[in-house]
C-alpha cells in the first residue's frame, strides 16, 4: 500500500514561522514536523509516498529529495493552486490508481498504528476509513458519529459549543479505496470532509471509521506548537529523538557542546553542535536547534529555538519561539508566547513582550520595548559604521559572505586597476577573515598589498605610500569574540562620515562590481616593512639626546603585533631597554581590562625594580600606549594626556594641540603657560586625524592612550609617541611624576544611559532647551558651561541606543552632581 502526505498547505496560523517556512518543515524536538511523520509511515512498512506540495514546494522538495536518506521511495505531486484536500490527493492519481492508499497530513504530530488502522479498513470493506480520535476541545475539528459497528453517520465541521455531539474528531487520516476518485473532480478545490464524504453518505457508500489509540496533536497554532514539543520531551508520543540522553530528560545531540558549569534541568534537547556556555541556564520543555550558541548568563525555560540562532549573555527567552539564523543579543528579553521570525536581529537589552509576532528580517533597535507585532517595517542597520569600523561579533555579525559584501562594495567605490593595503592582527578570525576580504577585491579589479599580521600603525603608514585606501581587520579591543573590520583612506586615516556614507550606500544596494576576467587583480607581499616603518620614524621624530641620557626603559609588548617592529627600533635608538611579554600569542589577541590594569601593575613592579627612567605598555596592535612612572605607579590614561601635551608644549613653546572636547579643561591651562593653543574636535577618530595632519599642528591625543605625532603621521601611533617621548624626557632631564606633580588635577566624570533610537533627537531638543541662557557648545553633542566653569557634555552613541555624558567640577562631589542633574534631564526625556 502507498501512503499520501499533504505538505501543500501555507498555514498562515503559525505566522511569522510559515512565513519563509512550509509548516510540514517546521521542527520538532529539532526534526520536521514531517520527518516525524515519514518515521512513522516507514514503521508502518508504507514506504511508497507521494507527498503534495504547492506552498514553498520547492524547500520540501529539497529537504526530503527523493527519500534514500529515510529508507523510503518519495514522489512529489505539484499544485498550481490550492485544490483542497481532496483535490490535491486528486492531483495524485496516477500514482494511487491501482491500490489502496493511506491519507495522512504532513504538519499533524502522531504516533498512531497505522497497521491497525489499515487492518481495520480490510475488515470492513470500505471505500473510505476515516481514523478518529478524542479529544477534550472539539472546537476546531471536525466532528464525527459513528454507529456501534464503526460505520460513519454523522460529520460536522468545525462546530459551536452548541451544535457539539461529540468530542470524537476527524485526525485527517483515511485509507481510501481508488473508486473514491470518481467522486472528486479534476483542477478544482474539493475538501473531504465538505464535499466528497456527504456525497458518499448520500449515496450509501460504506464510510467507516476508526477510532485510535495514542497521541495526535493537529500543529496549527503556536500554542499547539510548543505543546508538541514539550509532549515530545516529556515522553507522551512515541518518536525518535536524535541524540543520546545524558541524564533523565536531558537529551543531547552529536557534535553538541555542553559545559559542564551550565545549568540544565530536563526534560530538554539540545541540537547537534550546539554550544552551551558555562554558566548559562536551560530548564524544562526548552528545544535548542543545530548550530546554536547559548552565551553565558542567558537563561532558556520553554523557549523554542531553531538552527543557528545566537542567544547573547544574560538573555532571557520564557515560552516563546525563535526562528533560524536570527541573533539575539546581549540581555535582550523574549516573554511567554512571543514568536520571532527566521533572520531577525533583536539588539542589546530590548524586550518583546508577550505574543508578539516579529516577522521575519526585522532588526529590534537595542534598548526597545516591543508591545506590538512588527510586520512590515524592512529590515536596515541605521549604522554600518561604527567607532571602529565595522564591529560585531565573529561569525554571528561579522562573517565571511558580510566580509565579501563589505569589500566588495569598498572596492567599488574606488576606480579599477587601485591599489588596496590589507593587515591584519595575530587571530586567527582575523586572519580568515582577511582572507575573504582579498578575494572579493580582487575579484573587483582590485590590487592588493596584503602585508599580513603587523601593528595597525604600520598598516596605516604602508597604506599611506600609494594605495588608494586599506582595510586592517582587527579583534575588537577588550571584547575577544568580536572582530573590526576598519577601512582607511588614501592617507591611512579612517574614512571620513561622508566615504561611510558612500560605501554604506553602495552595500545596501548590493550594487558590487564585478571584474571581467582579464581584470581580476594582483596579489603581492611587500617586503621590508618593518624596516621601511622604523627608517621613516627616526627620521622624523626628534631622537636628539636619547643615546647621551643613559636612559633605561622597561617596555611591555603585551604580545601583540608591536613586538615585530621593537627590536630593530630599540637597536636603532641606543636606549638600555628591557623588552616583556615579545612573542605573539594567537589565544590573546585582545585583553579585558583586568588583564591591562594586572599587566600595568606588573609592569610598574619591573620599573621600580629596575631602576628604569619609565616603563610603556601597547595595547596588542600597537595603536595605543599606557604609562608607568620611575616611581613603578600607573599614569591614567586622561592624565598621561596631560603629561605628553606638557612635555611637548614645554618644547614646543607655539602652535595648537588637538583634543576632543571631552578632555579635561585643564589641557587648556597646561597648553597656554607654555604658549600654545588647544583646538577642540569632535570625539569621532577621523576629526581629530583631520587636524592633526594639518599645518601647526604639534601633537594630538584622545585621553584613551591615543596619540598623534604629527611630525610622523597624524593617525594614533603608539610606537612614534613612544619614540617621541624617550626623546622628550631625555632631553628635558625631568622625570614623569615631577611633570605629573606640577599639573593640576582633573575632576571629569563619565555616564552612560540607554536611549532608544526613537527618542535620541527629543532628548537633545530637552537638554538644549534646559540649557536656557548657560553658554552651549556643539561642537559635538551639547555641552553646557555653568557660570562658575563646571560643564556638562550630552552626546548620543552613533552606533548604540545609549547616550553619554561627563561633567567636569572642581572636585568629584561637584562633577557628581552635575553628573547627576543632566542625567535625570536624559532620563525623563527618554521616557
Amino acid at each position: 500500500m502507498k501512503a499520501v502526505v499533504m505538505a501543500g498547505g501555507e498555514g498562515t496560523r503559525l505566522r511569522p514561522m510559515t512565513s519563509s517556512m512550509p509548516k510540514p518543515l517546521l521542527p520538532v524536538a529539532n526534526r520536521p514536523i514531517m520527518e516525524h511523520v515519514l518515521r512513522l509511515l516507514k514503521k508502518h512498512g508504507l514506504n511508497e509516498t507521494v507527498v503534495t506540495v504547492q506552498f514553498l514546494a520547492s524547500l520540501v522538495k529539497n529537504y526530503f529529495g527523493d527519500g534514500e536518506e529515510l529508507g523510503m521511495e518519495l514522489t512529489y505531486a505539484n499544485e498550481e493552486k490550492p485544490l483542497g484536500t481532496a483535490g490535491s490527493v486528486k492531483n495524485a492519481e496516477e500514482a494511487l490508481k491501482d491500490d489502496a492508499f493511506l491519507v495522512i497530513s504532513g504538519d499533524a504530530l502522531t504516533d498512531f498504528d497505522l497497521t491497525e488502522l489499515i487492518n481495520f479498513h480490510k475488515e470492513k470493506g470500505a471505500l473510505v476509513t476515516v481514523c478518529l480520535t478524542r479529544v477534550p476541545n472539539p472546537l476546531e475539528f471536525g466532528i464525527t458519529i459513528v454507529d456501534e459497528e464503526g460505520k460513519v453517520e454523522r460529520f460536522l465541521e468545525k462546530p459551536t459549543w452548541g451544535q457539539v455531539f461529540s468530542d470524537t474528531v476527524n485526525t485527517g487520516i483515511y485509507v481510501m479505496e481508488p473508486e473514491v476518485f470518481n467522486y472528486v473532480e479534476a483542477d478544482v478545490p474539493v475538501d473531504w470532509s465538505g464535499d466528497v464524504f456527504p456525497q458518499l453518505m448520500k449515496e450509501g457508500k460504506p464510510i467507516y471509521g476508526y477510532i485510535a489509540e495514542g497521541y495526535w496533536e493537529d500543529v496549527g497554532t503556536h500554542e499547539s506548537y510548543v505543546k508538541a514539543q514539550a509532549d515530545v520531551l516529556e515522553g507522551k508520543v512515541d518518536v525518535d529523538i536524535d541524540g543520546f540522553e545524558i541524564s533523565p530528560g536531558v537529551w543531547v545531540a552529536e557534535g553538541a557542546e555542553v559545559h559542564p558549569e551550565a545549568e540544565l534541568r530536563g526534560p530538554l534537547y539540545i541540537g547537534d553542535y550546539a554550544k552551551v556556555e558555562a554558566g548559562a541556564e536551560i530548564r524544562e520543555h526548552t528545544v535548542v536547534g543545530s548550530n546554536v550558541v547559548v552565551k553565558s548568563g542567558a537563561f532558556l525555560h520553554k523557549a523554542v529555538v531553531h538552527d543557528n540562532v545566537y542567544i547573547g549573555q544574560h538573555s532571557n527567552l520564557r515560552g516563546c519561539v525563535v526562528g533560524k539564523n536570527t541573533d539575539i543579543m546581549r540581555a535582550a528579553r523574549i516573554e511567554d508566547g512571543a514568536v520571532i521570525g527566521d533572520e531577525c536581529l533583536i539588539g542589546e537589552e530590548s524586550i518583546v513582550q508577550g505574543n508578539v509576532r516579529v516577522y521575519p528580517f526585522k532588526t529590534i533597535e537595542a534598548g526597545a520595548f516591543v508591545n506590538t507585532s512588527v510586520i512590515w517595517e524592512s529590515r536596515g542597520q541605521a549604522h554600518l559604521f561604527g567607532a571602529r569600523g565595522v564591529s560585531g561579533i565573529l561569525n554571528v555579525e561579522i562573517t565571511p559572505e558580510l566580509a565579501v559584501r563589505l569589500a566588495g562594495a569598498y572596492a567599488t567605490t574606488l576606480k579599477k586597476g587601485s591599489t588596496v593595503t590589507t593587515a591584519r592582527d595575530h587571530s586567527r578570525g582575523a586572519r580568515a577573515l582577511k582572507r575573504a576580504v582579498i578575494s572579493a577585491l580582487q575579484a573587483s579589479a582590485i590590487d592588493v598589498r596584503d602585508l599580513e599580521n603587523v601593528p595597525l600603525p604600520v598598516a596605516r603608514q604602508q597604506t599611506a605610500r600609494g594605495s588608494a585606501g586599506g582595510i586592517m581587520i582587527r579583534t575588537t579591543p577588550g571584547v575577544p569574540d568580536s572582530v573590526d573590520i576598519m577601512f582607511f583612506d588614501s592617507q591611512g586615516a579612517d574614512l571620513s562620515q561622508g566615504s561611510q556614507r558612500k560605501l554604506d550606500r553602495v552595500f545596501a544596494r548590493q550594487e558590487y562590481r564585478r571584474a571581467f576576467p582579464g581584470e581580476i587583480g594582483d596579489l603581492y607581499f611587500p617586503s621590508s616593512v618593518f624596516d621601511s616603518y622604523t627608517g621613516s620614524l627616526l627620521r622624523n621624530v626628534d631622537t636628539t639626546g636619547i643615546a647621551e641620557s643613559g636612559l633605561k626603559v622597561v617596555v611591555d609588548a603585551s604580545n601583540g603585533s608591536a613586538g615585530l617592529v621593537l627590536p630593530s627600533l630599540l637597536g636603532k635608538l641606543g636606549v638600555d631597554s628591557l623588552t616583556i611579554n615579545p612573542g605573539l600569542d594567537e589565544s590573546r589577541p585582545t585583553e579585558s581590562a583586568e588583564m591591562r590594569r594586572s599587566g600595568l601593575v606588573r609592569l610598574g613592579e619591573i620599573v621600580a625594580s629596575s631602576g628604569a627612567a619609565f616603563g610603556v605598555r601597547f595595547d596588542p596592535v600597537g595603536e595605543r600606549l599606557s604609562l608607568v612612572d620611575e616611581k613603578g605607579r600607573i599614569i591614567e590614561d586622561d592624565r598621561a594626556l596631560l603629561v605628553m601635551l606638557d612635555l611637548v608644549a614645554a618644547e614646543r613653546r607655539s602652535g595648537r594641540v588637538a583634543l576632543p572636547v571631552t578632555t579635561t579643561r585643564i589641557a587648556e591651562q597646561v597648553a597656554a603657560y607654555h604658549g600654545t593653543q588647544v583646538e577642540w574636535t569632535t570625539t569621532s577618530p577621523d576629526d581629530l586625524t583631520r587636524v592633526g595632519g594639518e599645518e601647526g599642528t604639534i601633537f594630538g591625543g584622545d585621553g584613551k592612550g591615543g596619540f598623534i605625532v604629527p611630525e610622523f603621521s597624524s593617525v594614533y601611533d603608539g610606537t612614534a609617541a613612544f619614540v617621541r617621548l624617550i626623546g622628550l624626557v631625555a632631553r628635558t632631564q625631568l622625570t614623569l611624576s615631577q611633570i605629573d606633580a606640577r599639573i593640576p588635577r582633573a575632576h571629569v566624570l563619565k555616564r552612560d544611559l540607554a536611549t532608544p533610537w526613537a527618542v535620541k533627537g527629543l532628548v537633545m531638543r530637552r537638554v538644549v532647551e534646559e540649557a536656557g541662557d548657560r553658554f552651549v557648545d556643539t561642537t559635538d553633542g551639547v555641552r553646557v558651561v555653568e557660570t562658575d566653569g563646571r560643564w556638562v557634555m550630552v552626546l548620543p552613541d552613533p552606533a548604540e541606543a545609549v547616550t553619554h555624558l561627563w561633567a567636569e567640577g572642581p572636585d568629584d562631589a561637584s562633577a557628581q552632581a552635575l553628573l547627576d542633574e543632566w542625567s535625570a534631564v536624559v532620563d525623563s526625556a527618554g521616557r
